[in-house]
């Protein structure tokens, strides 16, 4: 059976989620505009991504007695951007022609029932959720690979949901997040990415970020903590509606993309094994390395041993091909010519495994100048 971890990474690493939450505005053009503006970022940067939509059964979200209520900005704005099924339909055939991954948060049960139906391959349950049982158990029926932001959970609240979906072996991403719109840098937290990667090992940890300075810094702070799952809030300058600060612009996510590659090659992609020394950096270090000189002649037949050696040799800069260093241990080799004061020591001159060994051999004579 697989590793729940390894089958995890599969799904979540390196994934992008780009949350078009309700920018839309309930206009079907403007949220194909905003699919199609990001999904070009998205094909020039190589990146794998999905565009996710929020869900809601509006008529049975919101309470009777508050429909219509314009005092309330939560509810003001989910009823501003209702769209229809055939809608949501036409949004999710856009997102797979851009060639991104359609996702979606369900708000309420009928919504996930309707993930369902659209064969979105991810589910995302928000951090305002992380205690609605009655959804989440719902979002699990399903079984699909799920998400989850962490703002504002306890740490009872993290392992009751982590146990949960282990229990039933569903694949979970666990995003840090803090919730605040927009999230100033002394607010992210970032050093919470090693607590949930310590925490839950099994899992892939992620950021799901809403600050505003710029779209670097945390992508390369968070990358080198180990996250590999990254949400951002997305919109575009469209029809004079404004742009909220924590939402980020085609160009924006075009930097944030760049940083990801840039992290990506500065971290190297070796995390579990010695990384593989290049001939550039063996060569550069092989220049920096003292050569075994002799103090004063030497006749064929002489003996290197620790004592010996350090009574009549020396080391210096530069090494020459073929020269024996300070890196090699010689201990009951013989000479085999004679040396001068002064002379290098090389291969040729002893006996003994180094003149053996061809691959010691050849290393040692195709170093230094």
């Amino acid at each position: 059976m697989t590793n729940i971890s390894n089958r995890d990474r599969e799904v979540f690493e390196n994934l992008f989620v780009l949350e078009m939450a309700n920018n839309h505005w309930g206009k079907l053009e403007r949220g194909l505009k905003l699919i199609r503006d990001h999904g070009t970022i998205v094909r020039f940067n190589n990146i794998k991504a999905a565009i996710k939509l929020q869900f809601r059964d509006v008529d049975e979200f919101i309470h009777p007695s508050f429909k219509g209520n314009k005092e309330n900005r939560y509810i003001k704005k989910t009823e501003d951007t209702k769209l229809g099924k055939d809608d949501f339909a036409r949004m999710v055939a856009e997102i797979k022609n851009v060639s991104c991954i359609p996702m979606a948060t369900p708000f309420d049960e009928t919504s996930v029932d309707l993930c369902v139906e659209f064969e979105m391959p991810i589910i995302k349950i928000a951090s305002s959720d992380m205690n609605d049982w009655v959804l989440i158990e719902k979002i699990a029926s399903t079984r699909k690979p799920t998400i989850v932001s962490t703002g504002g959970a306890s740490e009872k609240d993290l392992d009751d949901l982590v146990s949960f979906f282990e229990k039933r072996d569903i694949p979970l991403a666990i995003n840090h997040c803090v919730s605040l719109y927009p999230s100033e840098d002394s607010e992210l937290c970032l050093d919470q990415i090693d607590y949930l990667s310590n925490r839950y090992p099994e899992h892939v940890i992620g950021l799901s970020t809403h600050e505003y300075h710029d779209w670097s810094s945390s992508m390369l702070i968070s990358y080198g903590k180990g996250a590999r799952t990254w949400e951002r809030h997305i919109d575009i300058d469209y029809e004079d509606v404004p742009v909220s600060a924590y939402c980020s612009k085609p160009d924006q996510c075009d930097n944030w993309f760049k940083a990801f590659s840039k992290a990506k090659e500065m971290c190297g992609g070796v995390s579990n094994s010695r990384r593989i020394i290049s001939n550039k950096e063996t060569e550069y270090l092989d220049a920096l390395v003292r050569g075994a000189f002799a103090k004063r002649d030497l006749e064929v037949g002489y003996v290197i041993t620790k004592d010996s050696f350090a009574k009549d040799f020396y080391l210096a800069v530069p090494l020459h091909k073929g020269q024996l260093s300070c890196r090699e241990i010689m201990n009951g080799e013989r000479l085999v010519r004679p040396l001068k004061a002064d002379e290098k020591l090389t291969i040729q001159d002893i006996d003994g495994p180094y003149n053996e060994n061809t691959s010691l051999k050849n290393q040692i004579l195709n170093r230094g100048l």
